[in-house]
């Protein structure tokens, strides 16, 4: 049986690292196609399980947290994100140290 785009994108956010995070276009190319990037957030907001599906650790490509996270707002992101050691700069993730690159790991 194929999977879903829906079941294709949980699996790729299920891979990023404690400590990371991932981008909506890095998800959605991981999911099978780069030009999903929408249809990422929102899986996101559906995501019908937040305790193994961490949709806390994407972010946009500029390192910014979801004014919609749907599951506490904003600033619980940036809390689940502190509580994994991401760091902030300017209000962003700093992507320079916590962006995850799959190619590298």
């Amino acid at each position: 049986m194929e999977k879903n785009t829906f079941e294709r994108i949980y699996e790729a956010v299920r891979l990023i690292p404690f400590g990371k995070v991932a981008t909506y276009g890095q998800i959605a190319a991981l999911a099978g196609n780069p030009r999903l990037s929408r249809v990422v957030g929102y899986a996101l907001h559906v995501n019908p399980d937040p305790e193994s599906i961490p949709c806390y650790r994407v972010v946009n490509r500029l390192g910014e947290v979801s004014r919609a996270f749907a599951f506490g707002g904003e600033n619980r992101q940036i809390a689940l994100l502190e509580a994994e050691g991401v760091s902030f700069v300017k209000g962003r993730v700093d992507m320079e140290k916590h962006l995850w690159r799959p190619e590298v790991e």
